[in-house]
């Protein structure tokens, strides 16, 4: 059964910035792509890289690991360059009275 996690104030993540959120065993990385914001998985599929340390392109709403340079589309998770070629997991965002939560299993 899906949980809400409740992380920030919307106005606490603005445009191109990023935030990560740790619950129980996992490492979400959170992006605000030009207003819009998205959660993926915080590591990369190759070699489990830090995404969140990675170079954020807002434009393109990708980051790019800092490791090996797989870079990887915010909005499905998957990689758009080698090395990695199995996709990250995505979660679901809900902005809700000016708090930005996201759904966890």
């Amino acid at each position: 059964m899906p949980q809400v996690v409740e992380v920030c104030q919307a106005d606490q993540l603005k445009p191109g910035e990023m935030r990560l959120l740790e619950w129980e065993d996992l490492e979400i990385g959170l992006f605000n792509c030009c207003g819009t914001v998205y959660a993926i998985e915080d590591r990369c599929s190759h070699d489990n890289g830090p995404l969140i340390e990675g170079d954020f392109d807002q434009e393109t709403c990708t980051v790019e690991c800092p490791r090996h340079g797989s870079v990887f589309d915010l909005k499905t998770g998957r990689p758009t360059t080698l090395p990695a070629y199995v996709p990250v997991e995505t979660f679901a965002v809900i902005i809700e009275e000016n708090t930005i939560k996201v759904e966890v299993e």
